[in-house]
C-alpha cells in the first residue's frame, strides 16, 4: 500500500502550480458543461425543433467548435494565451446566459455558431499555456493533469445538469454561463502577475522552423490528419457504443451509463501514473502508435462471443489506449511547434478533434444501418491500424 502511494505521489510530484490551476480552471468550466450534453433534447423538447431542424442547430454548433480552434489558436500567437483564455470564458459565459432568450429557429443557428466558436477559443490556448507554465521534462504529466480534470468535470456536469432540467431546461443555460464567468474570474486573479516561461526549442522542432505557418508544415499536417482519423475511430465510445450495448446486448441504460463511465474511472485513477512511468523510459512515437493499434484491438474485441464480461475488458482496452495515445499527441505538437507558433500548431490540432466530433457518429450510425455493427467494429479496427502505421512512418521520418 505505501508503494502505491509513492507512486501517485511520484506522479503528481514535481508540476508546477500554474498548472495545478490551469487544471482547476477547466474543472470548474467543465463541471459546468450542461447545455451541450442536453441541447438536443431541449430543442426538441422545450422549443418543439424536428429532427431536421435540431440536426442544423447541432451542426451550427460543430461548425463553430472547428473555427473557434483555429481562431483560439491563431490568437494566442498574436495577443497571448491570457487574453484569449479569459475572453473566451467571460464572454462565452455571458453568451450562455442570454442564448435561452433566442428561441426562433433562424436566429437560434448563428447564435448557437458564435457561442460555439467563443467557448471553444478555450482550448488551444489553454493548452499553450500549459507548455508556457510546465518545465519539458514535466510536459505531458502537466498535460495528462489537464485532462484529468476535464474528465472529473465531465462527469460531474451532465450528471447535475440532468437533475437541473427535471426543473427547467434555462437552468441549464445559467449554470453553465455561472461557472465559465467564474472560472474566467479566477483565471483573471490568479495568473493577472504570472509570468510565463519561455517555451525552448526540442529536438524535432527544426522542421518547424522552416515553416512560418502549420499549413505548410506537411509532416505536420499529415499528423494532423492521422489525429483526425484516430479520433473517429475513438469517437465510436460515445456514439454506436451505447447502441451497441442496447441493441446487441440488450443492456439497460443504468448498466450502459455504468460501462461508460467506467472509462472516465479509468482515466482519472491511472494516467497519470502510467505517463509518469512511460515518458522516461518510452519514447513518444512508441506511445502514439501503441495507443493508437491498442484503440482498434479494443473495437475488434467486441466481435468476439462474450457477455458483459467481455464488454467490460474492451472498456479497459479501449481506456488505456487512450492513455497512451492522447497525452503524447499533445507533446509532440508542442515539441513540433517553433517559437511563437505554438497557438496555431494546437488550434489545428484542437481543429482535428473537432471535425471528428462531427463525422464520428454520423459515419458511425451509416455503416451500422448499412452493413450493421460487426462490419463497423472490424471496419474501425482496420482503420485504427491504418492509422497507427501511418504514424509510426511519419513521425520515425521527422525524428
Amino acid at each position: 500500500m505505501k508503494q502505491v502511494i509513492r507512486l501517485y505521489k511520484q506522479a503528481y510530484g514535481g508540476l508546477s502550480d500554474a498548472a495545478w490551476a490551469l487544471a482547476l480552471v477547466m474543472l470548474i468550466n467543465r463541471a459546468g458543461s450542461m447545455v451541450l450534453p442536453f441541447l438536443s433534447i431541449y430543442l426538441t423538447q422545450s422549443l418543439k425543433f424536428g429532427i431536421k431542424e435540431v440536426g442544423v442547430v447541432l451542426a451550427a454548433y460543430g461548425l463553430g467548435a472547428m473555427a473557434g480552434s483555429l481562431l483560439g489558436g491563431w490568437l494566442s500567437d498574436k495577443i497571448g494565451n491570457y487574453y484569449v483564455q479569459f475572453l473566451s470564458l467571460v464572454v462565452g459565459g455571458v453568451f450562455f446566459l442570454f442564448l435561452p432568450q433566442i428561441t426562433e429557429f433562424e436566429w437560434l443557428i448563428p447564435a448557437v455558431f458564435i457561442v460555439s466558436l467563443t467557448v471553444e477559443c478555450l482550448r488551444p490556448a489553454n493548452m499553450a499555456s500549459v507548455a508556457s507554465y510546465s518545465k519539458p521534462e514535466n510536459l505531458t504529466r502537466s498535460y495528462s493533469l489537464n485532462r484529468m480534470a476535464i474528465n472529473l468535470g465531465f462527469s460531474v456536469g451532465p450528471a447535475v445538469g440532468g437533475m437541473l432540467a427535471t426543473y427547467s431546461y434555462e437552468l441549464l443555460f445559467y449554470a453553465d454561463g455561472l461557472t465559465c464567468i467564474s472560472a474566467g474570474i479566477f483565471f483573471f486573479f490568479y495568473f493577472r502577475n504570472k509570468t510565463p516561461r519561455k517555451v525552448k526549442q526540442v529536438a524535432g522542432a527544426g522542421e518547424a522552423l522552416k515553416h512560418s505557418s502549420p499549413y505548410r508544415d506537411l509532416s505536420f499536417l499529415l499528423f494532423v490528419f492521422l489525429v483526425a482519423g484516430y479520433a473517429i475511430v475513438f469517437f465510436q465510445l460515445f456514439n454506436t457504443l451505447p447502441l451497441f450495448y442496447r441493441e446487441a446486448h440488450q443492456l439497460s441504460e443504468g448498466t450502459i451509463g455504468l460501462l461508460l463511465g467506467l472509462n472516465g474511472l479509468i482515466v482519472f485513477l491511472f494516467e497519470m501514473i502510467l505517463v509518469h512511468y512511460f515518458e522516461k523510459r518510452v519514447s513518444i512515437l512508441k506511445m502514439i502508435v501503441a495507443g493508437t493499434m491498442l484503440c482498434g484491438v479494443s473495437y475488434a474485441m467486441l466481435n468476439l462471443a462474450g457477455g458483459v464480461l467481455l464488454l467490460v475488458v474492451a472498456m479497459f482496452v479501449l481506456s488505456f489506449a487512450e492513455i497512451m495515445a492522447m497525452p503524447f499527441m499533445v507533446t509532440h505538437v508542442i515539441n513540433t511547434a517553433g517559437k511563437g507558433k505554438q497557438g496555431s500548431y494546437l488550434g489545428l490540432y484542437s481543429l482535428s478533434w473537432a471535425t471528428a466530433f462531427m463525422l464520428a457518429p454520423y459515419l458511425g450510425t451509416r455503416v451500422v444501418a448499412n452493413s450493421g455493427f460487426e462490419i463497423l467494429w472490424w471496419g474501425s479496427a482496420g482503420v485504427a491500424a491504418l492509422v497507427g502505421l501511418l504514424f509510426y512512418i511519419n513521425l520515425l521520418k521527422r525524428s
